[in-house]
């Protein structure tokens, strides 16, 4: 892995700073699509499938190959540009291996996989990603409350009533963010071990602390364009890290 490469990808993802317009023509949206690994017969877990989904953003943004000269730096370099947008699909079986030759990284967690994709024009959207199913993501599990020893941390709102696709996309973005909160060097021995990561579920009382760290810059919160289903603005998810010399 060329340490360059992630410092050069963690440069973009500190510069970024959201919001802008959309074009006029749907078609010429910049996203990412994400597939979450859905099989009928074993469905994954909700917390693994949340971490893996975050995980796999995480490792695109992160990728050498989105640096420099590499074949994925002028779309990242375009969608960061842009207004930020990821939609989340199903797939199972056949479609699932199909998803693996679209350009893109997998990770997985537990038994749960999931898949984020170069970003591109919504028009574009290879066939084998565009004919999944955004609906249909539910699944069981409760998300953990407790707050973990170290490392990044994906608080997500309880007040919220989301899907899980929905979600998946809002902490594949908080796990963008979070590498704000990295130095350079930091970011490069997440990313050398493969982004590891936490998804929580806030307690009020934790919400409220959250809050106040994003102000203070301490913290980082993703704020929902309110495109689909919460109103726009609503603060979804929240990304802090945790170091080790604050337990001590």
């Amino acid at each position: 892995m060329d340490v360059e490469a992630i410092k050069a990808d963690h440069r973009r993802l500190v510069r970024y700073v959201g919001g802008g317009d959309d074009p006029a023509d749907p078609a010429d949206v910049l996203a990412m699509a994400m597939v979450l690994r859905i099989e009928k017969s074993e469905p994954p877990d909700r917390t693994d499938l949340l971490t893996a989904a975050a995980r796999a953003v995480a490792l695109l943004c992160l990728d050498e190959r989105s640096a420099g000269d590499g074949p994925w730096a002028e779309p990242m370099d375009d969608w960061c540009d842009a207004r930020i947008r990821k939609i989340a699909r199903r797939a199972r079986g056949a479609h699932w291996v199909a998803a693996q030759e679209v350009w893109g990284v997998t990770a997985t967690e537990g038994d749960a996989s999931a898949r984020a994709f170069v970003p591109g024009r919504v028009g574009d959207l290879d066939r084998r990603i565009a004919r999944l199913q955004i609906g249909g993501t539910e699944v069981e599990g409760q998300v953990p409350t407790d707050r973990p020893a170290g490392g990044v941390v994906l608080w997500t709102n309880a007040a919220l009533e989301m899907t899980v696709g929905k979600l998946a996309a809002q902490v594949g973005h908080a796990a963008m963010l979070a590498t704000k909160l990295l130095t350079p060097d930091e970011a490069v021995r997440w990313r050398l071990s493969d982004c590891p990561l936490a998804v929580r579920e806030s307690t009020p009382e934790r919400w409220h602390e959250l809050l106040a760290a994003d102000s203070a810059g301490t913290a980082v919160a993703v704020r929902d364009a309110g495109f689909t289903e919460i109103a726009p603005g609503s603060v979804t998810v929240i990304a802090e890290v945790i170091r080790e010399q604050e337990n001590t």
